[in-house]
């Protein structure tokens, strides 16, 4: 790597040394999806002439963030940071959460210096998000030359040209671990499912995914109907719009579907992948089928992952049980109301005001409120969203690779500082990620996370998640003390103050839910 100058498929490329690392950033894996090639899938990078000095990240994926327009469509990026060693050394790909709808590699919280710091080959690369990305467009009229699946077309070839090119960097191909959170966890799932990555790598994190965030071409209409009218177009002129608008126009219907889909979908999720050829079986499914077999899996979730989405307005999920009880019944579940109310509420007497309060005629379904009243998570609301989009399906998801590897293990995040206590965010969504990153102690939500809090905590969480991380990465065991995953009532890591593995019966979490399936067809 003299000058650190490395020759990939597309071309060669120039790093930067910084800190005792080679940092390699910005580097086109793709050709830019513009123009012509707008809501059309990855096609490989056409190789450059010379070389391309990879000094900084490029522009983020098009999207409305922290009230911000930004972003650019030609966005389709890969990040390298090694140490500046001649070893050969594992590899570890990030893939950013945001719900397919905000994010980007070049976050001060991914950076990823702390993992090459620790001998590691830290690698991140850009996605097209929202409307560009993962609104299925294919079934209206005029969109018939449209692609399905932009996104995750570019997260396939992004992941492939890194297991081509990665022993240029001094990473060793047969030793890739991807990762993600949240979009990014419910992505490495879907890594687990995609056929177009099957040999890509050998190991796999998934923190706070959502595996059920899969729809079909007929079921993702829902969404995009209420795009439609968010953006106030009909169907015979959105193809037109849509192909020569200025992108950021879009974002307003993009935010209109954001605040209107639990109304009309109680329990839907917001636009995600669709069921086509590049993902032909829902993950679950294709993961209990041997989609991933061999592949070692880490996966959990945080303990309160409903607080970032259940709000009294513009709610992510149901907030109330009338709403509950539209999503069972539009499922055809109404049979397991009953029973989901009494897992969920502490008190049978305390339902029944509740819905009889809403006024929406579904207090006769109900009865009596029964079954078990773990109210580990506090609210009921947060707790049945945590449940039913991350903690149950990521057990499904640790059983059905279970059938094909001893080496799965499940971790609970519930640790809740003095900031999560006095907000009420608790143990939210994405509390981890301070700690798996190592992130700088000026990084806002390290801040917002760590606010009051001796710097001794900090240190003692990244000691543990972040040190667990590298051990899986490095040796293919996260830790001697953190027993493997057996079954719904096995041994989980819980990381907290006192950071220990003790054993979770969750059967009866699981009896509930069942097979269950919501907007699925």
């Amino acid at each position: 790597m003299s000058e650190h100058i490395v020759k990939t498929s597309c071309g060669q490329v120039r790093g930067i040394e910084q800190n005792g690392q080679i940092h390699y950033l910005g580097i086109p894996y793709a050709e830019p999806p513009v123009g012509n090639l707008r809501f059309k899938r990855a096609i490989p990078k056409t190789p450059w002439e010379g070389i391309l000095d990879a000094k900084a990240y490029g522009p983020v994926p098009v999207q409305f963030d922290k009230g911000v327009m930004q972003g650019s469509e030609d966005c389709l990026t890969v990040n390298i940071k090694r140490p500046a060693t001649d070893e050969v050394l594992p590899v570890f790909v990030w893939i950013y959460g945001g719900g397919y709808n905000t994010g980007s590699a070049s976050d001060g919280m991914y950076r990823g210096d702390a993992f090459a710091r620790d001998g590691v080959v830290f690698v991140s690369f850009q996605y097209r998000l929202n409307i560009l990305g993962f609104y299925d467009f294919t079934t209206y009229p005029g969109c018939s030359e449209f692609d399905s699946n932009c996104g995750l077309s570019d997260q396939i070839l992004a992941l492939n040209w890194i297991h081509d090119n990665i022993a240029a960097f001094g990473g060793d191909p047969d030793r890739i671990t991807i990762a993600g959170e949240s979009a990014g966890g419910a992505s490495v799932v879907n890594m687990l499912a995609a056929p177009g990555v099957k040999g890509c790598f050998q190991q796999a994190i998934a923190q706070s995914g959502l595996p059920n965030c899969v729809m079909t071409h007929q079921t993702a209409r829902q969404n995009i109907d209420l795009f439609l009218e968010g953006m106030g177009w009909s169907e015979s002129e959105m193809a037109e719009h849509l192909l020569h608008d200025d992108p950021f126009t879009f974002l307003k219907g993009n935010d209109y579907v954001a605040q209107q889909h639990q109304y009309k979908n109680p329990g839907m999720f917001l636009p995600g992948p669709v069921q086509d050829d590049l993902l032909p079986v829902r993950p679950i499914d294709a993961i209990r089928g041997g989609s991933a077999a061999g592949v070692k899996l880490i996966i959990g979730t945080n303990m309160h992952e409903g607080t970032m989405f259940v709000h009294p307005e513009n709610t992510g999920f149901p907030n109330s049980w009338a709403m509950i009880a539209e999503m069972f019944e539009k499922n055809h579940h109404a049979d397991a109301i009953p029973d989901v109310v009494g897992f969920y509420h502490p008190s049978a007497r305390d339902s029944f005001v509740l819905f009889e309060g809403d006024g929406d005629g579904h207090q006769g379904k109900f009865g009596v409120a029964r079954g078990d009243h773990r109210q580990i998570g506090g609210d009921p609301f947060i707790r049945f969203a945590t449940d039913y989009a991350f903690e149950m399906p990521a057990i499904k998801v640790a059983l059905a690779q279970r059938q094909y590897t001893k080496d799965v293990w499940m971790y609970r995040y519930e640790l809740i500082t003095r900031s999560g206590a006095a907000t009420g965010w608790k143990a939210t969504h994405a509390a981890e990620l301070p700690a798996v990153f190592e992130a700088p102690k000026d990084h806002e939500f390290t801040k917002f996370i760590y606010d009051g809090e001796p710097d001794s905590l900090y240190a003692e969480m990244v000691s543990q998640m972040h040190g667990d991380w590298v051990r899986f990465i490095t040796t293919g065991s996260p830790n001697p003390d953190w027993d493997r995953f057996e079954s719904a009532d096995s041994s989980v890591r819980i990381y907290d103050r006192e950071t220990r593995t003790e054993r979770l019966d969750r059967r009866h979490l699981m009896q509930i839910w069942g097979d269950m399936r919501f907007y699925e067809l």
